[in-house]
């Protein structure tokens, strides 16, 4: 199978959790089990189809053995010879079968050691077996863990060797094209010299360099003066930035200051957050003055920044670990979900109570937005769940909910250690190829074969994978505000933050004519334009 390298079988095997008892509840969440569970069984659900458990791909080559019946051939399918119907025995008989199809050879009863993602980096050096821990920490891990995550060992950023003259292309189709073969000869020059394949991902900090940056650096120094003429006060300019990659941005903006503003760049302090060690490295290598490199996970930071600052997030928080809720169709309860991990790999997403003080804290924050009440839309209205019920083998949880857990810890960081900060954080507002029947779903992805190949479930074996997440702006800055917003060195104003898209954001800041083709078509303006801006 394609999924034969990557991880033994993408189980998303689901016990949900009602009343204290575990009943079945499948991925599409459609006709679960009624039956009454016995005491210390655990049921088992209904295995994954094949398309469910593997990537994606449709160039998989079809095993000679595989009838075409089997992959949704209806010509060939009609051509076999049919097998004798065999008598329906009702729908208990039917779920008594399904529970007893084995799913993983491990025994579910031997009891797993919950941990964290922070845990498994200080003590495992392989992926574990038979833990558990909360979803959010299983993504975490198997991005993070500096022993295999994904960013330790799989990752590569595009970066082109030098930036484009977007002059000298006839259009944005000339351009792709070029970046299309630099980005195919890259994969071809690592898979060359490594038996495991990379994975590149490009930014528009990367492609779009010095000009995105630049537009960047441009709307923080007309900020920086406008703050400064308020606070009848001249300080220095002060950045922390996160997640700086391979420090392009970094150097983008330094050297608008150091070109356009020469009396601001003087005094600029540039911080840059960066939690890989590798990153890092590479970081130290740009050559600026008052630039200070912190490798450690934003998620950690203790040190109080009293001064005005600005704090960057660009293309960051895609990557942040989320958390899964479902909701009761009885109660409209929120439970939350947590990866089993068996002694054999196998991976089963359990369900229990909310317990994690983080998803309590963000449930309820949200709950409690001024304005219009926010309502997920994994929850149905109540007339509709009661009807729901009364149906034969209806589910008792709704779909999944990815909720931001670990971009709520970020803004709890920047009000607790920056409260004098202005925040510039862009990233992705909508995803294709997202987990299917689940809110704010993630894509889960990997390179196969020279392609990138999409997964249908978040239970992937960690490190060969990337899981990146949409944003919801409009509730991010909902939930900012009412974390982040305090009164501004006494002055009493209470400024909200504001949503523009990657269009209205170069509008304003960027050097429009430095990246126009000579049709007059412009990658600034047209590329990323599921990409928006948080500003405060």
């Amino acid at each position: 199978m394609l999924t034969a390298a990557f991880t033994r079988t993408q189980s998303s095997r689901s016990v949900a959790w009602r009343a204290g008892q575990r009943s079945i509840a499948t991925r599409s969440a459609t006709k679960p089990s009624k039956a009454k569970p016995k005491p210390k069984l655990q049921s088992q659900p209904r295995p994954q189809s094949q398309s469910q458990s593997q990537p994606r791909s449709q160039s998989q080559p079809r095993s000679q053995s595989q009838p075409w019946s089997q992959v949704g051939h209806k010509r060939d399918e009609l051509q076999q010879t049919p097998e004798p119907e065999k008598p329906f025995t009702g729908y208990f008989d039917a779920v008594r079968d399904i529970i007893r199809m084995p799913v993983t050879t491990a025994d579910p009863n031997i009891p797993s050691k919950r941990v964290t993602a922070e845990y498994c980096s200080a003590h495992f050096k392989q992926t574990p077996r038979n833990v558990s821990m909360l979803t959010r920490d299983f993504i975490s891990d198997s991005l993070y863990n500096p022993a295999y995550g994904y960013f330790s060992k799989q990752a590569l950023i595009f970066s082109p060797k030098r930036a484009y003259d977007f002059g000298s292309f006839r259009d944005s189709a000339d351009f792709l094209g070029t970046v299309g073969r630099q980005y195919e000869e890259m994969e071809r020059e690592l898979d060359d010299v490594r038996n495991i394949p990379r994975q590149l991902w490009h930014t528009p900090t990367e492609l779009l360099k010095p000009w995105y940056g630049r537009s960047v650096a441009r709307h923080i120094v007309r900020q920086h003066k406008a703050d400064c003429a308020a606070r009848h006060s001249d300080g220095p300019l002060v950045i922390y930035e996160m997640g700086g990659g391979n420090g392009t941005l970094m150097a983008d903006i330094l050297g608008y200051v150091r070109d356009e503003e020469p009396a601001i760049y003087a005094r600029v302090q540039y911080n840059l957050i960066e939690i890989s060690a590798k990153l890092a490295r590479k970081q130290l290598g740009r050559r600026f003055e008052g630039v200070r490199i912190v490798n450690k996970s934003i998620l950690e930071w203790n040190e109080r920044v009293d001064e005005p600052c600005f704090f960057v997030a660009m293309e960051v928080i895609d990557n942040f670990a989320h958390d899964v809720v479902r909701y009761d169709y009885e109660t409209g309860e929120p439970v939350q979900a947590f990866v089993r991990v068996y002694d054999d790999g196998e991976l089963e997403e359990l369900y229990e109570p909310v317990a994690d003080p983080l998803i309590k804290d963000y449930m309820s924050a949200r709950a409690a937005l001024p304005g219009t009440a926010y309502r997920s839309p994994a929850l149905p209205p109540a007339l509709y769940r009661r009807l729901r019920q009364q149906l034969p083998l209806a589910p008792n949880l709704t779909r999944r909910e990815f909720i931001p857990t670990q971009t709520f810890q970020l803004c709890r960081v920047l009000r607790d250690w920056f409260p004098r900060h202005r925040l510039v954080l862009s990233d992705f507002c909508q995803l294709p190829d997202t987990v299917p029947d689940a809110v704010d779903a993630p894509v889960v992805q990997t390179r196969f074969g020279g392609s990138m190949v999409p997964c249908e479930t978040y239970l992937v074996q960690p490190g060969w994978f990337d899981i990146f997440f949409p944003t919801n702006f409009e509730l991010l800055r909902r939930v900012y505000d009412a974390t982040c917003r305090r009164d501004a060195a006494g002055a009493g104003d209470r400024r909200e933050s504001r949503v523009c898209t990657q269009r209205e954001f170069a509008q304003e800041n960027a050097e429009l004519e430095r990246t126009r083709t000579r049709s007059g078509e412009n990658p600034m303006l047209e590329f990323y334009e599921n990409n928006k801006f948080l500003l405060s």
